[in-house]
């Protein structure tokens, strides 16, 4: 064999109780496991390196379901924010806004519209058009050693609605929906593992329900998913999650909701309610599952929370209108007074929004300050470049630890990897579930976080051999410390490493390696193959 670790404490992502055993990799896979009093005459694996791992948990990798590292994988062969953490997968394309499929025009619109998730791009050759395109320099990158761990793709809707429509609020012609639909299909034929979107971002907010659900059609002919960021977390956020129930399985599509949370103040304590929801449909036979980062702030672009009308006509149009006063104190009227849909149809409250970062390095000193009113934001959103990142402290510890206690609930981070504060969730995620929701907190068993992190997410994402401390697994491992792994990332300090995670293991090779990370790139592409 390779490797063996011995005297584990494995925890098998089953959800069952944790047993002891000696478990060997070999090939990249788990060739075999030896549990502790295994029958007379079952020897114990040996191996070329043996690993003692007595006191530490071995558990699969944990499945990042909701990541922004599109740019990131490219740009940072070390890309330790995710890889300390555990995370052996990531689950890019989200919110319905990403760099494929596109052409020249689309790609420039893209790169303008999510400035502020992953920088504009300068230092990325971007020499794809498509979906596979996108894919294979995935696998290519870094002189083509790959990149730092796995990551699957999402078809984001609402790069397609700008390809095939624009950024015009009306509704697709026939002629248009029709190229949606081969521009999604092609995707999902490339690779892809569903389809994303972005309904309180432009331009994917303009579809109708009707329009989505004609592209969920065919997302459910090639068994992927709709992992739809809903039209509203605010005012209006029970009516949205029952609109996109409804809208799949109508479509007779899977669905997994993005960081399904209950936020602002009109939604402290309803939670219940959105699980009753949940299981209501799931009772009735529906294939849903969600995800949730355990931290109570949100973390977005500062032009997110603009309205949709101020949106249509892309980057260079909301511009022009943010520098025209007239323009702009509409703009101001509907996020203070009527509630903007781009801030979930609640009034905006500027002292829970706080700078993350900006790209300007000239404005710099606003990293890390409540806004103070509109003037403010409306300077920033104009001299960024619709570039700056913000956290918006609108959340309620009760709800998250409802939400995360569900059957269907698995782990994401959301993580913004852009500015100089960004958001902890971006680095602490993981070991955050572990160390505090799990240990301190009892909020979840051990056995059971590790199954949300790991076998569900692997579940839907139709991994037939990932997820799960089994013999002929792929080897993406974990190996921690249940006594001490926490979350080093806080807000003040929001890029430090976590504690208690010595191992982690993709295709068998070490990327992390007694706490340190390694220069292996073992990551690649994990496309649709069913």
């Amino acid at each position: 064999m390779d490797l063996v670790f011995r005297d584990a404490e494995v925890v098998d992502g089953t959800g069952g109780p944790s047993y002891r055993a000696d478990v060997a990799i070999d090939g990249g896979r788990i060739a075999a496991i030896v549990k502790e009093g295994a029958a007379a005459g079952c020897q114990r694996p040996t191996a070329r390196r043996v690993v003692d791992a007595e006191g530490l948990a071995l558990s699969p990798g944990f499945i990042d379901m909701h990541a922004h590292s599109d740019l990131a994988l490219l740009r940072d062969p070390d890309h330790s924010a995710k890889a300390a953490q555990g995370v052996t997968l990531e689950v890019l394309g989200q919110d319905g806004l990403s760099y494929a499929p596109v052409d020249d025009r689309t790609l420039a619109e893209v790169r303008g519209a999510i400035t502020g998730w992953n920088g504009y791009g300068d230092d990325i050759d971007f020499d794809w058009r498509t979906v596979g395109g996108y894919l294979d320099r995935l696998d290519g990158a870094h002189g083509g050693r790959g990149i730092a761990v796995n990551a699957a793709y999402l078809v984001p809707q609402g790069t397609v609605r700008m390809h095939a429509v624009g950024w015009e609020d009306r509704p697709a012609t026939e002629a248009e929906l029709n190229r949606m639909r081969r521009l999604v299909a092609e995707g999902l034929e490339q690779g892809a593992v569903g389809m994303s979107s972005g309904l309180t971002y432009t331009p994917g907010m303009y579809a109708p329900d009707a329009e989505l659900t004609e592209l969920c059609r065919v997302v459910a002919e090639y068994d992927g998913y709709y992992c739809p960021h809903h039209r509203s977390y605010g005012a209006g956020a029970l009516r949205a999650y029952q609109e996109m129930i409804t809208l799949a399985q109508d479509a007779g599509c899977a669905l997994h909701l993005a960081h399904a949370t209950m936020n602002f103040g009109v939604n402290r304590g309803r939670a219940p309610e959105l699980l009753a929801l949940l299981d209501e449909a799931l009772d009735a036979g529906a294939d849903i599952t969600l995800d949730t980062y355990p931290y109570t702030p949100g973390c977005t672009s500062l032009v997110a929370v603009l309205p949709s009308w101020a949106g249509e006509g892309g980057p260079e149009a909301v511009l022009a209108r943010l520098r025209d006063d007239e323009t702009a104190e509409r703009v101001r009227h509907h996020l203070e007074v009527v509630g903007s849909d781009g801030c979930h149809g609640v009034p905006v409250e500027w002292d829970t929004i706080e700078v993350s970062g900006v790209s300007d390095p000239a404005l710099v000193e606003f990293t890390g300050r409540r806004l103070d009113g509109w003037p403010t934001a409306r300077r920033l959103l104009i001299e960024d470049r619709l570039g700056t990142t913000i956290l918006q402290h609108v959340g309620h510890e009760e709800n998250v630890r409802a939400i995360m206690r569900h059957r269907v609930h698995t782990g994401g981070s959301d993580g913004i990897l852009q500015g100089l504060k960004p958001h902890p969730r971006a680095y602490g995620t993981f070991p955050r579930y572990l160390g505090r929701y799990v240990r301190e907190l009892g909020v979840l068993s051990l056995e059971e976080c590790v199954a949300h992190l790991t076998a569900r997410p692997a579940a839907r994402l139709r991994l037939p051999d990932r997820g799960l401390v089994r013999e002929g697994y792929v080897a993406d491992l974990v190996l921690f410390d249940p006594e001490s792994v926490a979350a080093g990332a806080t807000y003040s300090a929001p890029r430090t490493l976590p504690v208690g995670i010595p191992h982690v293991l993709i295709d068998g090779r070490f990327v992390v390696e007694n706490g340190r990370r390694t220069d292996v790139l073992a990551g690649r592409s994990i496309r649709r193959t069913h």
